[in-house]
């Protein structure tokens, strides 16, 4: 038994505390021991009361309730001097107040009056509670639905947008416009996005008055039910876009699968969608079936890159031309048409600047010869602000007639109107021009080709170079080249921050033009518009943001198919295309005249007249009044349309 006790005496003994040390008094100051105070007693009381459930809040409530409405019934009756004198009459009047406060009846009488009363009154609160909140938990599902985009689109002649991508918010800003000169209508976005996020980025792009409505559906474009939700058959349009990042065109093949099984083979919907790699062009044409229009996107920044290094000064002006502010191409399909030559009628139109015609095959012939006669079928193309506000002019009637043999005495005009450059630059053989081609992506073997066709040799230099070792090598003398072009960083789109390098590399190139004093020509890719006013670019620099303008383009061709075509030879290096010329070409420097004269006198040469450029201007002025002179410098540049 001792060894027992040795053994467990010990091990049931308290640990040894520490010795307090003395208290003011000089003796052993007390633990000290925090009691919770009132508002954590009441916390803690409330915490245990919710865990008890329903019932109890309810009991509590109504004791609650009975606290605060029982001693203020007691007080209005005792101080209201028509209560009756009688305690049981106050009581009783107590009562009604207290019930018809809490919806209780109120009745008074014998016990089980009283008792039916309060229990009729529970029912009829029971009740009105449980519809209360079956129609609130409706409407809070219903707001839940729109908040996701599940609900249905009832529309017509609406323009549907499917897929979403950096360019989604300009292509919306420019179907918005489009539709506001209708002054009605609406935008259907469907993208497996989420709703509010995609509502708040385009939102700066509704337009601030008119009917035009934004509606934006949260599903998968690939999907034939979600896109049963936003009706496509009842569309005026169907745009589809390629998503940012890789697998883009398959993506894009899907959903014109899912598209045609939506809506049908027959369903006449005008479809317009663009595919990054030309590849894929052919499959997703039979995708979208016929009458479709597929563009290669990426091809499409390729040819305007090109354009802009053998027109250098010219984006803004493609900018200008594609966009649905001001001026823009339409195709008249009037009833008196046919019959009648493109000379004639360029010559009448007092509002607009024709630029060619379409045939009824969907051909476009831009700026073709002034006896062209028009076939039934044919449409006039022209540079407009609406396409309701061009007038043209009633047939001439038969004395009039002899005005096509006017023709021939052109040639004898330019002699007359024209200085020196003219005469000289068919008969000039130009000098073989190179190009240094700083950066790379997807698009730069398209752009070598461009670039050769063009005339211009195309020689990739190494920008790492040229920003860390300024001395060595062909990128460290700029000023050797005629044309100097900065394509986007590595991939282009979809990858993090693609214009990087190219602000970086217009950032050198502006510092080395203040250095030496000399200015090149530069052509700079960006692929969001955000960072153009970051861009280090100086007077002779062309910012393109390609993204921007293939989405521009897709919105045009979205709403008059006739365009695809024409916008195709516009925009091509050779044939007919958007050209600057020296305003000096077509009238002496220092002559006022209205733009009308200049227009007639391009006519003569064989270009079309679109509008101008003054000297000390950066943007173009397209379609300008016809009949308002000014007067004209040396320094102005006409724009047209013509041979390159």
């Amino acid at each position: 038994m001792r060894k027992e006790r040795e053994f467990t005496v010990p091990s049931q003994r308290a640990p040894r505390r520490a010795r307090p040390g003395p208290g003011p008094a000089g003796r052993p100051a007390k633990p000290s021991r925090a009691r919770p105070g009132v508002r954590d007693r009441a916390r803690y009381w409330v915490d245990r009361t919710v865990v008890r459930g329903v019932p109890a809040l309810v009991a509590w409530l109504a004791l609650a309730c009975l606290s605060l409405v029982a001693p203020a019934s007691a007080l209005l009756v005792w101080t209201d001097d028509a209560s009756p004198d009688t305690l049981r009459g106050k009581a009783a009047t107590v009562w009604r107040t207290v019930g018809q406060t809490l919806r209780l009846g109120g009745e008074v009488g014998p016990p089980l009056r009283i008792a039916l009363s309060v229990f009729l009154a529970l029912v009829s609160l029971l009740y009105v509670s449980t519809l209360v909140g079956l129609v609130t938990t409706a409407i809070t599902d219903r707001l839940a639905e729109l908040e996701r985009g599940q609900t249905t689109v009832v529309e017509r002649g609406h323009t549907l947008v499917l897929g979403w991508s950096g360019q989604t918010p300009t292509l919306v800003a420019e179907l918005l416009a489009a539709h506001a000169q209708r002054r009605a209508g609406a935008v259907v976005v469907l993208a497996d996005r989420d709703k509010a996020e995609m509502e708040r980025e385009a939102r700066d792009a509704l337009p601030s008055r008119g009917r035009i409505r934004l509606l934006c559906r949260r599903g998968r474009p690939t999907d034939p039910a979600a896109l049963a939700r936003v009706t496509p058959a009842a569309a005026e349009a169907v745009v589809v876009l390629p998503p940012d990042g890789p697998g883009a065109d398959a993506q894009v093949i899907r959903t014109l699968l899912a598209l045609r099984a939506a809506v049908g083979e027959g369903c006449p919907v005008r479809i317009v969608a663009g595919v990054r790699d030309g590849a894929h062009l052919p499959t997703a044409r039979l995708a979208a079936g016929p009458g479709a229009v597929v563009l290669d996107v990426d091809d499409l920044a390729a040819r305007l890159l090109v354009q802009c290094v053998l027109e250098p000064g010219i984006a803004l002006v493609l900018e200008d031309l594609l966009d649905f502010a001001g001026a823009e191409l339409h195709t008249l399909h009037r009833p008196g048409l046919a019959g009648r030559r493109y000379g004639e009628l360029a010559a009448a139109c007092p509002d607009s600047c024709a630029v060619g015609i379409v045939r009824a095959d969907g051909t476009p012939h831009l700026n073709p010869p002034p006896d062209t006669e028009l076939t039934p079928g044919d449409g006039l193309v022209v540079l407009a602000e609406d396409h309701r506000a061009t007038v043209l002019p009633a047939a001439p009637a038969a004395p009039a007639a002899p005005a096509a043999p006017a023709a021939p005495a052109a040639p004898a005009a330019p002699v007359a109107t024209a200085v020196g450059p003219a005469p000289v630059r068919p008969a000039t053989v130009p000098a073989l021009r190179r190009a240094l081609l700083l950066g790379w992506n997807g698009r730069g073997e398209r752009v070598v080709a461009g670039l050769a066709r063009g005339g211009v040799v195309a020689v990739r230099g190494d920008e790492g170079a040229f920003m860390v070792r300024e001395g060595v090598g062909v990128a460290a003398e700029p000023e050797a080249y005629d044309h100097v072009v900065v394509l986007a960083g590595p991939g282009g789109d979809g990858q993090p921050d693609p214009d990087g390098r190219t602000l970086v590399a217009l950032l050198h190139l502006r510092a080395r033009e203040r250095r030496t004093g000399r200015a090149v020509p530069v052509v700079a890719e960006l692929t969001d518009a955000r960072n153009r006013p970051l861009a280090p670019a100086a007077r002779r620099t062309d910012l393109l943001v390609t993204g921007r303008l293939t989405a521009l383009l897709l919105a045009q061709v979205s709403q008059n198919g006739h365009l695809a075509a024409a916008f195709d030879e516009l925009f091509a290096p050779t044939g007919h295309g958007v050209r600057l010329r020296p305003a000096r070409d077509f009238v002496p420097p220092g002559t006022e005249a209205p733009f009308a004269d200049l227009a007639a006198a391009a006519a003569r040469r064989g270009v079309a007249a679109l509008g101008y450029r003054p000297r000390d201007a950066a943007l173009p002025r397209l379609n300008p009044p016809k009949a308002v002179s000014r007067t004209w410098s040396a320094g102005d540049v006409l724009i047209v349309v013509g041979p390159a």
